[in-house]
């Protein structure tokens, strides 16, 4: 029995000594693993994954060096190698870097339209086009719609990789303002919501295809805002504030640009107010609480984009003489933009411009001009593309413009390069499908690779 129990102490001990030591062995093996993986920095990155916060990989620098003492140069190489994965692209509404567009008139070719966008991306380099949508075109009738236009224009843009500002105006007849004589003229709705509830509509068709949207078009001219109310700076901020609370709801990211104004040179509170006064009443209306951007025009007449309006330098050659011999800010492209750039700051607010259209027209190679367009025979097609990248250089170093779209890559073709139709002469496709002048300075910018 004494012999039994000795011999059954003795196994007893072997058997917990083996446990005792398999338990130390695991222990060790597992916090070994442990500190690797904190050390390559693989828990931060499965975090990471986990919650899909980032798409970029962290590197560990004490790795490299780690890995170059202990296995000398080539496995530092081997840690550099290492491919990373992009980062996700920021939301149009977060990327406030300049960038530049230009205007594309419809087609509803499909095969037409490719050729558009071939010319946008691969020889104009551009990421941005915009285009005009008439809500009265698309719902004439409350709840019937024609999209056959935007779908070829919209999915070949995505397709071709272009981003996409719509200018969306015109009010159909039934959403018009009761008693309103001039349904034949371009006016706002009388209830904000119907354009709200349009543009809600539009965003959930095309989802992820609609990048910014500028709220109406030069509101400050009686024949852009037809109102039995008239120009009411409070009137379109209030469309404003009802398209920008829609455009959010649907899809924070697409930017809300403000209707861009006319720089008229003209005040009469009826047919037009000056641009600058109308900003200020726009800025006092709430204009900067209810827009990401603050829309802008202007297309130049025969004198550069750096000209200031106050000192522009006699040119007796030219024969429309507006901005030598009647100074006013309207001629001036610098003080125009300047101008409004100082009315935002002055309220307190860092908001950017977005010009939704600029350009300057030529009919150096057109038989003919439209009629009022005298200072467009004053610029050649070498001016145009020299001023063209006069102001692609200035909004650039200014810091204040966001979004600035060319005024136009087609109508010409379009318009069959008519020479009285007053957008022919901004054209940059030009008569017989020669390219202008202009390609040249605006690929050179490359605004893809941006």
């Amino acid at each position: 029995m004494q012999q039994t129990s000795a011999t059954n102490a003795r196994q007893r001990q072997i058997r917990n000594f083996v446990i005792a030591w398999l338990g130390i062995t695991l222990l060790l093996g597992a916090l070994t693993f442990i500190g690797i993986y904190y050390a390559t920095g693989q828990v931060d990155a499965a975090a990471d994954n986990a919650d899909d916060l980032s798409l970029t990989i962290l590197t560990n620098p004490e790795v490299e060096a780690r890995a170059a003492a202990q296995d000398g140069p080539q496995a530092a190489a081997r840690a550099q190698d290492a491919t990373p994965v992009p980062a996700a692209t920021l939301p149009p509404a977060e990327d406030q870097s300049f960038q530049l567009g230009v205007q594309v008139e419809p087609n509803p070719d499909p095969e037409v339209y490719k050729l558009w966008m071939g010319e946008v991306r691969d020889k104009l380099k551009l990421k941005w086009i915009k285009l005009q949508v008439r809500w009265a075109d698309v719902e004439p009738e409350p709840g019937q719609y024609n999209w056959d236009a935007l779908d070829v224009a919209l999915n070949l843009a995505q397709e071709y990789g272009v981003n996409v500002m719509l200018s969306v105006v015109t009010a159909p007849d039934w959403a018009r303002e009761p008693g309103n004589q001039r349904l034949d003229e371009v006016g706002p709705p009388a209830d904000p919501q119907d354009y709200a509830n349009f543009l809600i509509t539009m965003l959930y068709r095309y989802p992820g295809q609609i990048h910014a949207i500028e709220v109406w078009n030069e509101m400050n001219i009686d024949r852009e805002w037809a109102s039995v109310y008239g120009l009411s700076a409070e009137r379109y901020v209030e469309l404003l504030r009802a398209a920008y609370n829609a455009i959010k709801m649907v899809d924070p990211g697409v930017i809300v640009i403000s209707g861009a104004l006319s720089p008229t040179g003209w005040n009469d509170g009826v047919q037009a107010y000056d641009d600058f006064v109308y900003m200020d009443m726009l800025i006092q209306a709430g204009l900067l609480e209810t827009t990401d951007c603050v829309g802008a025009h202007h297309n130049g007449y025969n004198i550069g984009p750096g000209v200031p309006w106050n000192q522009v330098p006699n040119d007796p050659t030219a024969t429309f003489r507006g901005p030598f011999d009647n100074p006013h800010h309207s001629w001036s492209f610098y003080s125009t933009l300047q101008g409004y750039a100082q009315r935002i700051q002055q309220a307190g607010s860092d908001k950017k411009l977005c010009v939704t259209e600029f350009g300057w027209p030529t009919t150096e190679d057109l038989e003919g001009y439209p009629t009022g367009f005298e200072f467009a025979n004053d610029n050649t097609l070498e001016e145009q593309a020299q001023y063209i990248d006069e102001a692609i250089q200035l909004m650039d170093q200014w810091g204040f413009v966001w979004l600035a779209f060319l005024w136009n890559l087609n109508y010409g073709p379009q318009a069959g390069w008519n020479a009285t139709n007053d957008n022919v002469p901004y054209s940059l496709l030009r008569p017989n499908w020669q390219s202008a002048p202009a390609y040249e300075v605006i690929a050179k910018y490359n605004f893809r690779e941006r």
